[in-house]
Protein backbone atom coordinates (compact mmCIF):
# COMPACT_ATOMS: atom_id res chain seq x y z
CA UNK A 1 0.00 0.00 0.00
CA UNK A 2 1.36 3.41 -0.97
CA UNK A 3 1.02 5.77 2.00
CA UNK A 4 2.32 8.76 0.03
CA UNK A 5 -0.97 9.18 -1.80
CA UNK A 6 -2.73 12.39 -0.78
CA UNK A 7 -6.38 11.51 -0.22
CA UNK A 8 -8.58 14.37 0.89
CA UNK A 9 -12.06 13.92 2.24
CA UNK A 10 -14.80 16.52 2.70
CA UNK A 11 -13.51 20.09 2.99
CA UNK A 12 -10.02 18.83 2.13
CA UNK A 13 -9.56 17.08 5.48
CA UNK A 14 -8.20 13.58 5.94
CA UNK A 15 -11.13 11.13 5.94
CA UNK A 16 -9.85 9.53 9.18
CA UNK A 17 -10.20 12.89 10.93
CA UNK A 18 -13.96 12.88 10.37
CA UNK A 19 -14.15 9.69 12.48
CA UNK A 20 -12.79 11.48 15.55
CA UNK A 21 -14.02 15.07 15.17
CA UNK A 22 -16.79 16.06 17.58
CA UNK A 23 -18.31 19.30 18.77
CA UNK A 24 -16.49 20.65 21.85
CA UNK A 25 -19.85 21.66 23.34
CA UNK A 26 -21.30 19.94 26.40
CA UNK A 27 -23.04 17.19 24.40
CA UNK A 28 -20.06 16.47 22.09
CA UNK A 29 -22.35 16.10 19.10
CA UNK A 30 -21.34 14.59 15.79
CA UNK A 31 -20.14 17.03 13.15
CA UNK A 32 -20.63 17.17 9.42
CA UNK A 33 -19.06 19.17 6.60
CA UNK A 34 -20.88 22.08 5.00
CA UNK A 35 -19.32 22.20 1.54
CA UNK A 36 -21.20 25.39 0.69
CA UNK A 37 -19.71 27.47 3.52
CA UNK A 38 -16.51 25.47 4.05
CA UNK A 39 -17.31 25.03 7.73
CA UNK A 40 -17.76 22.13 10.12
CA UNK A 41 -21.27 22.02 11.60
CA UNK A 42 -22.46 20.29 14.77
CA UNK A 43 -25.45 18.10 13.98
CA UNK A 44 -26.84 18.59 17.52
CA UNK A 45 -26.39 22.24 18.50
CA UNK A 46 -25.77 23.75 15.05
CA UNK A 47 -22.55 25.56 15.95
CA UNK A 48 -20.29 26.19 12.95
CA UNK A 49 -16.52 25.87 13.17
CA UNK A 50 -14.05 27.36 10.69
CA UNK A 51 -11.18 25.65 8.93
CA UNK A 52 -8.05 27.80 8.70
CA UNK A 53 -5.06 26.79 6.60
CA UNK A 54 -6.45 23.25 6.43
CA UNK A 55 -6.82 22.96 10.21
CA UNK A 56 -10.23 22.62 11.89
CA UNK A 57 -10.62 25.26 14.61
CA UNK A 58 -12.79 23.35 17.08
CA UNK A 59 -12.92 26.06 19.76
CA UNK A 60 -16.20 27.29 21.23
CA UNK A 61 -14.86 30.87 21.19
CA UNK A 62 -14.32 30.59 17.42
CA UNK A 63 -17.69 28.97 16.64
CA UNK A 64 -20.66 30.83 15.25
CA UNK A 65 -24.33 29.90 15.52
CA UNK A 66 -26.24 28.57 12.52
Amino acid sequence: MNRNVDVAGPLGLDPALWDVLACPGPDHGAVRPDEETGEIVCSDCGLRFPIRDGIPVMLLDEARPS
